[in-house]
């Protein structure tokens, strides 16, 4: 999923939406995913993270409805 997301083959958003209903893309780390997006680095990443108030251990299945909100404000 990393790789897709990276090559852009998959947006960000259809990515949180897939981590709803497949428990393994559940289990991956929101700055994985984040350094993943094309143009995105690990300091964006986690200043973005910061900025939101995620932490960096939180996975895609611990993000409440506000912070899948500002990710996605944050990268689109």
């Amino acid at each position: 999923m990393k790789n897709r997301l990276k090559m852009g083959s998959i947006t960000l958003a259809e990515l949180l939406n897939h981590a709803d209903g497949d428990p393994t893309v559940a289990k991956i780390k929101v700055l994985a995913v984040l350094e993943s997006l094309p143009g995105v680095g690990k300091v964006t990443a986690r200043r973005t993270m910061e900025d939101i108030g995620i932490a960096e251990s939180r996975r895609l299945s611990g993000l409440g409805p506000q912070q899948r909100k500002a990710l996605l404000e944050a990268f689109s």
